[in-house]
């Protein structure tokens, strides 16, 4: 098959591609490493040019699937060439390098693709000096391809004509017997099959060889006018209008019920015009070379499941095939066997007297005890002498007390239609001879039977075969076309699930992945959650409404924090928390800087309840179109009524009260300077920075003063709903304003009450004091955990001088100092509280960070656009598909457990030892031994490749689900 450019194709393909020049570039974009697709516009008028390095390169008409996040070439190139007139495009000599020009004078640049071995592209300036490099490589000790080196546009080859001495001194250069093609390919620049076109036209077939076929002398005229024609076709080309054919290949493939076609008619290869070698192949024709082309590489993915569908329904007709002809072989052999065992016993019946003469001399010998070897010597010694009965015994084997004799029929002169073939036979000599042939006629009825039953047992045997076959071919053609319906969701390469009230929750894979989630796919709408460990996923909920994200779906998006982080190995419970979009930004504080994937959250933090490390495994399936509106509704809010019915913990206790405290008592930061190195990153891990706000703002004045404890009062109720919600309306209204109020899953408020109120106005008016002091006082507070050995005293000293100072005196001291203070009329001073207040530690680059916001491109300055991500496909994916449903595909999905309640397959993962894909496989086998499920949903569940089901576990795992013992063995 023919996967690249050869001279004659590029020559081809820039000719018809000279229309684009005086586009200018709308932007660029990278499919793969290797492949980049350029957008070109003018007016009315829009194309799209696509560069593969070192395969190909042309105008593209398909919607092709493009990288969520540009590579550093595509951010190089759109920085360089984005809004730039495309000035030229041209082929360097005669080679396979294409220059494309954009922009005039000392604001061009080049795009250099090279189509030829591992390919490759650069981008350079008007001088052709590199300033990006897709592959980096020297070629000897002088050609370099890296940055700010200097591109050499000498190495491509020249053009000119061949001469005829030339070509002669190369046919007397190879060797007899050589094929014509090989001497004329590496020395030409028109492509095996132009050459071989010329060849066949001028009457040289494709295998001609010289000293044969070919006589230099005689044939070296025609020759050279097969590479003149070869020339004028070059030139030709350059015209602008070329065709474009792709040469198929009929494959045979298995009739089946879904395909009734008994071929399939692969893509080979692609050309400019119709060979000479290529008329009697079947092909498909286009109006252009591009077409051609474009049509070919996009329908190859395509192709490639046809051909692995065709190979898999080959090997299943060659195992039904191999099961025919092993019955074949074994009836056979059960025949030839019954007439050897016959033919046998009648020769020993023929030869009744010799062989027993024969058994009595050798028992006879035994009974003498006479050694083995000289029973063997004294046979042959009287066979040399003619002796009939020695004659006959062609070997002893008395270890197992058998002889063997070398019969013939004595009765084949008299009877010539019965005459039987000599052999030796096998006699047994504790036997007669009509005991022995009786043997071998009781072998031949065994034998006799053992074919009826064959016989009896091959139509059931075939027909299971043939049933199996038959369903192996099924199989392989649904899942071919569940494939070819597949469609990959741009969610889909991030952590992702749906909640259980139809929110779309993504998360980063890894640092990168945070950062690109946040920069590119938050609004300020969305959520962001995030918890304070090593590791833990930048989970954004996708909020297109705007309005207030339920509480359920928060603690599950938590749930997800937590689980795609150490915790899940080391198996620690902790909470996360959530802040709004426009909260996180990617702006550090003056002096400190942010590592890829870390981000600052401005403003308050909502602490979400600890939550257990629980996940699930289950599968979506894609609805139809026409099947989407009955499905609509089953992941909602749920109200209270609603919520309870479903809880299997319902019972006539719920109309109590229930209350449930849970107190946190922080110790003091001093002693942690006490702590080892170890206890001191467990401390980071699991919280640092939520310990350093509660100092900031509940902190006494008092070194030794303790955190107040914080009770979580949790308060069920039963009732209608609008009781409950003037029951919530009042319990709201009632709780104190210092009183933090936040809403659980079971949309339940819960009151977050301070136990250790200051009521002493005093006490007030320092702790608003204490959260207005200086900056200083207040950085150095929160860097007081990990503040170096001998500072303890001067912070101590600088604590008290700052303790007494108010809002007047601060203010003083700021303008004295020429600073705005708290003033709240300039942007600058109100940024500057902000960092003051809420500032963290700058995260380590082995950490995971704290967040950001969806950098829509404000404050921070980033070059990427949030992109406008597409969540209403979620609600063409159902987990509870019903029997009338007409489904696609199905996408596995790994969740926190309680948003896949109601869903018809379900598996819980915990931490545990079983590693990722073992448990995988062991889920689908589960799902498919249920006893609901149904055919369709099956062949779904086994379509779904082993790569994409593991892929979103966070580690090694333990499964719980009903029977899973049984269903293991």
């Amino acid at each position: 098959m023919k996967t690249r450019y050869n001279t004659y194709d590029i020559i081809c393909t820039i000719a018809e591609l000279q229309k684009f020049i005086g586009m200018r570039v709308n932007n660029i974009y990278d499919i793969d490493n290797k492949t980049y697709l350029i957008r070109l516009q003018r007016t009315e008028e829009k194309q799209v040019l696509l560069l593969e390095s070192g395969i190909r390169i042309h105008s593209t008409s398909f919607e092709w699937p493009k990288n969520v996040a540009p590579s550093g070439f595509s951010m190089k190139m759109r920085k360089h060439l984005k809004n730039k007139r495309l000035e030229s495009l041209t082929q360097l000599g005669v080679d396979r390098i294409v220059d494309l020009t954009f922009g005039s004078g000392e604001a061009a640049y080049h795009v250099i693709i090279e189509l030829f071995d591992r390919g490759n592209m650069l981008l350079t300036d008007y001088e052709y000096v590199i300033l990006y490099v897709l592959r980096p490589h020297t070629e000897g000790d002088k050609i370099k391809f890296a940055v700010k080196e200097k591109y050499p546009l000498d190495r491509a080859r020249g053009e000119g004509v061949i001469s005829k001495e030339k070509m002669i001194e190369l046919l007397e250069s190879g060797k007899p017997g050589d094929q014509l093609k090989k001497i004329l390919v590496p020395n030409l620049e028109y492509g095996p099959p132009l050459i071989e076109h010329v060849l066949r036209i001028h009457g040289f077939s494709g295998s001609t060889k010289i000293g044969k076929d070919f006589d230099i002398a005689n044939n070296i005229d025609a020759l050279m006018s097969a590479i003149n024609e070869a020339e004028h076709l070059f030139q030709k080309s350059l015209s602008g209008h070329n065709e474009g054919y792709i040469i198929q290949k009929r494959e045979e493939r298995v009739a089946t019920e879904a395909n009734s076609s008994s071929e399939f008619l692969s893509n080979q290869e692609f050309h400019p015009i119709l060979f000479e070698q290529h008329k009697s192949l079947p092909h498909k024709d286009f109006t252009s070379f591009n077409e051609a082309v474009d049509e070919f590489f996009s329908s190859l993915e395509s192709q490639k499941l046809e051909l692995r569908a065709m190979q898999q329904e080959k090997d299943a007709m060659k195992k039904l095939a191999n099961v025919r002809k092993d019955h074949d072989q074994r009836l056979q052999a059960l025949e030839k066997t019954q007439n050897v065992d016959k033919q046998k016993a009648e020769l020993i019946t023929r030869n009744q007297e010799l062989v027993d003469n024969a058994v009595l001399v050798v028992q006879t010998l035994l009974a003498n005890q006479v050694s083995w070897e000289d029973i063997d010597d004294m046979v042959k010694t009287a066979a040399t002498k003619g002796e009939p009965v020695a004659k006959l015994i062609k070997q002893l084997k008395l270890e197992m007390n058998h002889i063997s004799l070398h019969l013939v029929d004595p009765f084949e002169e008299s009877n010539e239609d019965e005459k039987l073939p000599s052999m030796v036979v096998e006699i047994d000599l504790a036997l007669s001879a009509f005991a022995n042939a009786r043997k071998y006629y009781d072998q031949k009825r065994s034998a006799a039977k053992k074919q009826q039953k064959t016989i009896e047992s091959q139509s059931k045997a075939l027909k299971s075969a043939e049933r199996k076959t038959k369903q192996t071919l099924k199989e392989v053609q649904t899942i071919t076309n569940i494939n070819k319906a597949r469609k990959v969701y741009w969610f889909e390469k991030f952590f992702w699930f749906v909640s259980s009230e139809n929110y779309l929750v993504i998360a980063g894979r890894d640092q990168q992945q945070n950062e690109l989630i946040v920069k590119r796919y938050m609004k300020p709408t969305d959520v962001y959650v995030h918890a304070d460990i090593h590791g833990a996923s930048s989970v954004i909920i996708k909020n297109p409404s705007g309005l207030p994200v339920p509480p359920k779906t928060l603690n599950e998006a938590g749930t997800m924090a937590i689980c795609y982080s150490v915790a899940w190995d080391a198996k620690v419970v902790t909470n996360a928390y959530w802040v709004w979009g426009e909260q996180v930004s990617k702006t550090a504080p003056t002096g400190e800087y942010l590592s890829t994937g870390s981000f600052m959250i401005r403003g308050k933090k909502n602490f979400l309840p600890p939550t257990h490390l629980i996940l699930g495994l289950s599968f979506l399936f894609r609805l139809e179109d026409g099947c989407v509106e009955k499905h609509k509704g089953e992941r909602k809010v749920m109200t209270v009524n609603e919520d309870d019915a479903l809880s299997s913990v319902a019972s006539e206790e719920d109309a109590n009260e229930v209350e449930v405290e849970v107190e946190v008592d922080d110790s003091d930061g001093d002693e942690d300077d006490k702590e080892t190195d170890t206890n001191e990153d467990n401390k980071d891990r699991l919280g640092t920075e939520n310990k350093l706000e509660d100092i900031s703002e509940h902190s006494s004045d008092d070194e030794n003063s303790q955190f107040p404890d914080t009770h979580i009062k949790i308060q069920h109720f039963a009732g209608t709903k609008m009781n409950l919600m003037t029951e919530h309306t009042q319990l709201i209204q009632k709780s104190n304003q210092d009183d933090n109020v936040i809403f659980l899953g079971d949309n339940i408020p819960v009151i977050l009450k301070n136990n250790k109120k200051q009521t002493n106005n005093k006490n007030d008016q320092k702790n608003k004091n204490r959260i207005n002091a200086p900056e200083a006082e207040r950085v150095i507070e929160n860097s007081k955990q990990v503040s170096k050995r001998g500072q303890k005293s001067k912070l101590k000293k600088i604590k008290e001088k700052y303790k007494d100072q108010d809002d007047e005196e601060r203010k003083m001291r700021m303008e004295i100092l020429q600073s705005s203070g708290t003033s709240k009329d300039t942007k600058k001073s109100k940024k500057h509280k902000d960092d003051a207040d809420k500032r963290k530690p700058a995260p380590r680059p082995a950490r995971a960070p704290a967040p950001r916001e969806a950098g829509a491109g404000g404050e921070d300055g980033d070059d990427e656009p949030t992109v406008q991500a597409d969540v209403d496909v979620i609600d063409a994916l159902t987990g509870v598909p019903a029997a009338e449903d007409e489904l696609l595909f199905a996408v596995p999905v790994v969740a926190p457990y309680n948003a896949l309640s109601s869903y018809k397959f379900k598996v819980k993962l915990t931490p545990g030892t079983a590693r990722r894909g073992k448990a995988a496989k062991t889920v689908v086998a589960i799902f498919l031994k249920d006893r609901s499920i149904t055919p369709r949903e099956k062949d779904l569940l086994k379509a779904v490749k082993d790569e994409q089901l593991a892929r979103n576990i966070p580690g090694k795992v333990k499964l719980s689900a009903p029977k899973l013992q049984v269903n293991r063995k």
